[in-house]
C-alpha cells in the first residue's frame, strides 16, 4: 500500500490498530508545521515504542498489509527456514505474544505444499502437553498461509549451547526426560516427529524443553523442496531407516536421534560430527560408527552413559522400542543423581547437591518494562549472556508471581512502570520473604534523589540511569553471587 500522506498513514495505522487515536493524535500535534513526510511519523512513533523498526522497514516498503495476520500483528522476524518463516507477534485482542510460522511465498502455488501446511498445522494443535510447543490458530489472509503457536522466551538448544558449551549431567537428563515426554504423549497420538534436532527444541523460562514442528518436516513434505537444515535431517532419517530396514516413521528413529540430542548436550560435541557436504549426510558409516561418549568424556556416571549407548544403537533391535522405556530409564538416572525434579523421587537433594544444580543452571532474569525497543534489547543482551529472560510489561503481574514462581533476578525499569515502581521494589523485598531472589530497581536521572530512601543490601540494588546493560548484568551477578553465598537465610541491612 502506497503511503501518499502522513495523514493516510495516520489513518491506516489507527485502521489497522497499529495506534490509538490518542497516540496518533499526540505524534501528530508534534509533527504539526514542520513540513512532514510520512516517515517522519513512522521514525517519532518508533523512538515513542508505539511500532517497531522492523514494521517501519515493511510500512515504508508498503507493506504494511503484511504486518496484519488474522487477529495477529507482526513485532520482528525470528528466523527463517527453507520451508517458513518465524515472527514474534502480538495478537491485537489480548496482547499475548505469540510465535507465527508463516509459509513462504514460493510454496503458496504448489496447492499439495499449502494443504499439507495446513493440514499439519490442523494436526498439531491437537496436542497438548507440556513439552510440546501448543498450536493456537492456523489460518489464511489473501496468499499468506500461517499457523500462532506459544511464544517461548528462552530460545533453542542450538543457541543456549553457542552460550555454555555443554550442560550439567541433570540438565541434560532433565531436558531428554522432557523430550522423551513429549515423544511418548505424540506417539500415544500416532505421531512421529522425524526432525529431531537441536532447533526444534525450545526452552522456556522455567527450563522446560518443548517440541516444536511436530510433522511439519516428517513424510515427503521437504523432500521435493530445495536443500535445507530439515531437508537435511529427512535425508538422515532415510538414510538411518533403509539401511537398518525399517519403514519410514518408525518410532525408534526418533530416539536414535533423541540420542544424538542427548550426546551433544552431555559433551558439547555433536554425535555424528559436522557434515561439510550433502552427501556426508547419506553415509551409513555416519549413524553406525558413533564415537563412544566416555572417549569424549571418561567422568560420566555409568548408568547415563548406557542410556546414551542403547538410544545410539545403530540396530533398531537394540535400541529403546518406544520412549516409554526410554522415560523410565532416564527417571531411574535421576534417583542416582539426586535430582528431585523428577517426578517419584523420595527424597530431597543434599544441600552440595542443590547448590552444585543452582550454579549449573541458567538464571532466570524477569524483567518489567513495556516498551518494544528496551524490551528487546533487554532480552537479546541477557540472552546472549546465558540468562533466561522473562519480559512482563505490568508490574502487578511480576509481583503476583514471586509467590508462585520466583525468577532469579527481577529487574524494575522505573521509567517504564511509572509511580508504582518504588513502591514495587519494597513489595518484591518484602514478598521474597529470605529467599535468595536478586532484585533491582534502576531509576531515571530525575528520580535520582529516591535512591536515599532506599535500604540497599547485596540482593536489593538501585542504580540510576544512565545505566549500560553491561552495568546492569555487573549488578545482576554481584546480587547473585551474594544470594548464592547466602543460601536461604535473608539478607543483612546495611
Amino acid at each position: 500500500m502506497r503511503l501518499t500522506s502522513v495523514d493516510n498513514l495516520g489513518h491506516q495505522l489507527v485502521r489497522l490498530e497499529f495506534v490509538t487515536q490518542s497516540e496518533l493524535a499526540a505524534c501528530m500535534a508534534q509533527l504539526r508545521g514542520n513540513g512532514s513526510t510520512p516517515e517522519d511519523l513512522l521514525r517519532l512513533l518508533e523512538r515513542k515504542q508505539h511500532v517497531t523498526s522492523y514494521q517501519v522497514g515493511k510500512i515504508l516498503r508498503g507493506e504494511i498489509d503484511f504486518l496484519v495476520q488474522g487477529r495477529y500483528t507482526l513485532m520482528y522476524r525470528n528466523g527463517a527456514g527453507s520451508f517458513a518463516r518465524v515472527f514474534r507477534a502480538k495478537a491485537r485482542d489480548t496482547g499475548e505474544m505469540v510465535g507465527i510460522k508463516l509459509l513462504r511465498q514460493r510454496y503458496v502455488q504448489d496447492p499439495g505444499s499449502v494443504a499439507e501446511f495446513h493440514r499439519e498445522a490442523q494436526l498439531g494443535k491437537t496436542m497438548k502437553h507440556p513439552n510440546i510447543v501448543p498450536i493456537y490458530d492456523v489460518g489464511r489472509n489473501g496468499d499468506h498461509h500461517y499457523f500462532s503457536m506459544e511464544f517461548i522466551e528462552g530460545g533453542n538448544l542450538r543457541e543456549l549451547m553457542r552460550i555454555r558449551k555443554k550442560l550439567s549431567v541433570a540438565d541434560a537428563t532433565r531436558s531428554t526426560l522432557d523430550m522423551a515426554s513429549g515423544l511418548e504423549y505424540a506417539l500415544g497420538r500416532g505421531f512421529t516427529h522425524r526432525d529431531l534436532k537441536m532447533t526444534n527444541v525450545l526452552l522456556s523460562s522455567k527450563g522446560v524443553a518443548k517440541l516444536v514442528d511436530f510433522g511439519l518436516a516428517g513424510g515427503d513434505l521437504h523432500l521435493h523442496h530445495e536443500p535445507g537444515e530439515s531437508s537435511a535431517r529427512a535425508l538422515e532419517y532415510a538414510t538411518l531407516e533403509k539401511s537398518t530396514g525399517v519403514p519410514p516413521n518408525d518410532p525408534r528413529s526418533d530416539l536414535f536421534f533423541l540420542g544424538a540430542i542427548y550426546y551433544e548436550l552431555l559433551t558439547g560435541v555433536p554425535a555424528f560430527g559436522r557434515a561439510r557436504e550433502r552427501s556426508d549426510r547419506a553415509q551409513v558409516s555416519r549413524y553406525r560408527d558413533v564415537r563412544p561418549i566416555t572417549a569424549i568424556d571418561s567422568t560420566l556416571p555409568g548408568a547415563v552413559v548406557d542410556i546414551v549407548n542403547k538410544m545410539l544403537q545403530y540396530n533398531p533391535k537394540a535400541r529403546y522400542q518406544t520412549p516409554t522405556a526410554l522415560i523410565s530409564d532416564l527417571r531411574s538416572a535421576q534417583r542416582e543423581l539426586g535430582d528431585s525434579s523428577s517426578p517419584d523421587v523420595p527424597s530431597q537433594p543434599s544441600n552440595k547437591q542443590r547448590k552444585r544444580r543452582r550454579d549449573s543452571e541458567m538464571r532466570t532474569v524477569m524483567c518489567i518494562e513495556d516498551r518494544s525497543k528496551q524490551q528487546n534489547d533487554l532480552r537479546s543482551y541477557f540472552s546472549k549472556h546465558g540468562f533466561r529472560v522473562l519480559m512482563l510489561n505490568d508490574l502487578q503481574r511480576g509481583l503476583n508471581r514471586l509467590s508462585t514462581a520466583p525468577p532469579d533476578c527481577m529487574v524494575i525499569m522505573a521509567e517504564s512502570v511509572g509511580s508504582g515502581a518504588l513502591e514495587g521494589f519494597q513489595e518484591a523485598a518484602r514478598l521474597r520473604n529470605g529467599s535468595p531472589m536478586v532484585t533491582v530497581l534502576v531509576l531515571p536521572e530525575n528520580q535520582a534523589d529516591q535512591k536515599a530512601e532506599i535500604d540497599i543490601t547485596p540482593t536489593e540494588q538501585v542504580l540510576v540511569q544512565p545505566v549500560t546493560l553491561r552495568e546492569l548484568r555487573t549488578c545482576i551477578k554481584t546480587g547473585l553471587d551474594a544470594a548464592s553465598s547466602n543460601g536461604k537465610s535473608g539478607p543483612e541491612r546495611n
